[in-house]
């Protein structure tokens, strides 16, 4: 995951806890911003403790249509560099629309927390995020989206049966597994996609499969067989 923003003036944010005016953001009405997937590409581990160099640019601007409307899918990329050397590019998949509640009908009216999702794959992760799990990776990823921390906020705008798990959270969950069960291996080039939101309480199962050179991974409820899926290749 890229290094989190600096910390802004609390003036600076909008409504909804996002900068107001930064950079990639696009001028849409009552903008509503979701975390969508990323990938990257390591070509050596960056080194501790020395000096490094990261470049953000504007990699690509999609418009597409979604089940609640006219969505905007930015991504952003980030390259770091160490001794004039590109060591990591990752690139992140932000995806932008106008505010409204028609999306609502496309999630829970009430959340079950005791439920827990079958496994399939070899690979297994448990986890049950709560609110101070949220927290501290809110804290920890400069983080202010209201939906992460603001109950009466998410559920009387946004519209949500509860608060929403950061989605860098399943993403980093899904690589658990390969870290454990393979340290060995060496990932590089790591990819997800972020389907559909995980809320706070809920049972999240992370399972994978490997194959040759390969993992395929995903994040499961009892809900939903796939909130989100990952590859990684391995050197």
């Amino acid at each position: 995951m890229a290094l989190p923003p600096p910390l802004g003036s609390p003036a600076g944010l909008g409504p909804d806890g996002h900068p107001r005016d930064a950079r990639f953001l696009p001028p849409i009405p009552d903008r509503r911003r979701m975390f969508a997937g990323g990938r990257c590409t390591i070509s050596e581990p960056l080194c501790p403790g020395e000096p490094a160099e990261r470049v953000s640019s504007l990699a690509a601007v999609t418009a597409k249509q979604g089940r609640s409307g006219e969505l905007l899918f930015v991504t952003e990329r980030q390259k770091f560099r160490q001794n004039e050397r590109t060591c990591l590019v990752e690139e992140q998949d932000i995806v932008y629309r106008s505010g409204d509640s028609s999306a609502a009908r496309h999630h829970p009216a009430t959340l079950d927390d005791t439920t827990v999702p079958m496994a399939q794959g070899p690979w297994q992760l448990r986890l049950r995020p709560d609110e101070t799990l949220l927290f501290r990776f809110s804290a920890l990823t400069a983080n202010a989206h209201r939906i992460h921390y603001d109950t009466p906020y998410v559920r009387d705008v946004e519209r949500y049966p509860g608060l929403v798990v950061q989605g860098p959270l399943p993403a980093l969950l899904m690589a658990e597994p390969v870290r454990r069960t393979a340290p060995e291996r060496q990932a590089r080039s790591p990819s997800y996609r972020l389907h559909r939101p995980v809320f706070v309480g809920e049972h999240i199962l992370a399972d994978g499969t490997p194959s040759r050179g390969q993992a395929e991974l995903r994040i499961a409820t009892h809900r939903e067989t796939r909130h989100a899926d990952a590859e990684v290749a391995f050197a």
